[in-house]
């Protein structure tokens, strides 16, 4: 019996209009469309530039701290768990980032392949509301207290400078972003650099953990992978502009290292600073640069908020494309004020209200972990299963409509946290009578997002295209 399967189908991609190319002093045109030829630019180094910055923050700092002076780890052990959930976190980073510049697409418009046009509501919504509510809280928080450190101005004003500086660079898009991120570096490098030494030479590495681990030491790789993975969703946001031609081995590269070097070193940093701070009452950011002297302290400070504004210039943009890559037709600039203003509210509200406790920022980087996993499992498994197949017109096809993403996400996320999650807010029945396991619910989550999609991908492939071509208004195909 001769098959039913369509064999292929074109779609014509929606391409992003207006002339950008590499203006920086301009407001990028367009929202999640394909970026075309003749408007890509640029050379992979640049990635390493630009996920160096938005990690050398306080908040990358912060998670070491918790690692040991929380959660009660030995130096050792914390370093091994910051090692595994940053290395895992960076590489599947690399990994996505590499297919922008083939396909010109944001990385939410990427995860239409395998959910959808409709059904990669779930991962994009929840994308835009984390960037949107969640990082943004995080960091302009750490940035502001960092200014009141440094200059004594009202904690307000201190917040009011750093959220405006943050809008306005996200609000001129990708090429002001790139441009600001490499130009902070080098700043941002030399100071932390410095900061980091007087830390490590300074430090106490005696100092045991045995009783804290495996349970600890678990719970410490789930909130450092999903530190690291939270830029995920955003992967082939900055890479979609390169030229098609550009190496994707040299592309992954340089994304991820930017990832992994910062974050590492940092969070390292923090884990061996709690051996040296012993004031009480003091804010987070001054408790960290107190060992420092006043000179290189108050360096670090502005540092520190210079680093919250180069993380959150990212998290406001990508968020907003991620709100476009739901299905609406609005142009990026509108998005980007949405999610600026909309979003900014509700985070600063989230913000003065939860991160008073230190066990909310480790509850908040678990919960992205606990949906960043199975949108993963799912992703990945679809582009092994399409291996060799053309799907690049399954981007802007709003008739591919398929089952299989959206739910072997939604039931991966609630059977792993219904299970495994061990945190504050929840905790798994599993992970209940088995407290020694920590929090290994992304780990689950990813398996079982996995081996479902598979599944139902397997039956669901039968009635839509094995080829799906995406042309451009030229007539040129965009990607294979």
């Amino acid at each position: 019996m001769a098959s039913t399967t369509p064999q292929s189908e074109t779609v014509v991609a929606d391409v992003r209009p207006g002339e950008y190319g590499a203006k920086v002093i301009a407001v990028e045109p367009g929202g999640a469309e394909f970026v075309g030829a003749s408007e890509r630019h640029g050379n992979p180094l640049q990635l390493l530039w630009t996920w160096l910055s938005p990690n050398l923050e306080f908040a990358t700092v912060f998670l070491g701290v918790l690692a040991t002076g929380v959660f009660g780890l030995s130096f050792g052990q914390a370093a091994l768990a910051i090692l595994i959930g940053t290395g895992l976190g960076s590489f599947t980073h690399a990994v996505l980032s590499a297919r922008g510049p083939e396909y010109g697409v944001p990385q939410m418009v990427l995860s239409r392949i395998s959910f959808g046009w409709f059904g990669n509501a779930l991962p994009a919504g929840l994308n835009a509301i984390i960037a949107g509510i969640g990082w943004f809280a995080v960091n302009s928080v750490s940035g502001a207290l960092a200014l009141n450190s440094l200059t004594s101005m009202p904690s307000w004003l201190c917040l009011l400078i750093v959220v405006v500086a943050q809008i306005v660079i996200a609000f001129y898009g990708h090429n002001l972003v790139q441009t600001f991120e490499r130009y902070a570096a080098p700043v941002l490098g030399i100071i932390f650099a410095i900061a980091c030494v007087m830390t490590f030479v300074k430090a106490d590495y005696s100092g045991t953990g045995d009783k804290a681990f495996p349970g600890a030491f678990l719970l410490v790789v789930g909130a450092t992978f999903g530190y690291a993975a939270g830029w995920n969703p955003y992967a082939s946001d900055y890479t979609r502009y390169l030229p098609a031609t550009t190496s994707k081995s040299r592309t992954g590269l340089y994304a991820g290292l930017g990832v992994f070097v910062s974050c590492l070193i940092l969070e390292l940093a923090g884990a061996a600073s709690t051996s040296i701070v012993t004031g009480k009452g003091l804010n987070p950011t001054t408790a960290f640069t107190s060992h420092l002297g006043t000179v290189m302290g108050d360096l670090t400070l502005l540092a520190i908020a210079l680093g919250a504004v180069a993380a959150n210039a990212i998290n406001i943009y990508s968020g907003a494309l991620s709100f476009t890559a739901m299905g609406f037709r609005l142009p990026l600039r509108a998005a980007r004020a949405i999610t600026a203003v909309a979003f900014g509210v509700l985070g600063l509200i989230v913000a003065f209200l939860g991160l008073k406790d230190v066990s909310k920022y480790e509850n908040f980087l678990l919960v992205i972990s606990y949906w960043i996993g199975p949108w993963l499992g799912v992703f990945f498994a679809d582009q092994i299963l399409r291996r060799g197949r053309t799907v690049a017109g399954f981007l802007f096809d709003r008739e591919h409509r398929p089952f299989a993403g959206w739910v072997s996400m939604l039931v991966a996320m609630v059977l792993s946290v219904w299970l495994f999650a061990n945190q504050t807010l929840y905790t798994g029945l599993i992970a209940k009578n088995n407290p020694k396991i920590g929090d290994i619910a992304f780990f689950v989550g990813f398996v079982i997002a996995a081996v479902l999609y598979a599944a139902i991908h397997s039956v669901e492939r039968k009635g839509e295209p094995q080829d799906a071509v995406l042309v451009t208004p030229e007539g040129a195909p965009a990607a294979s």
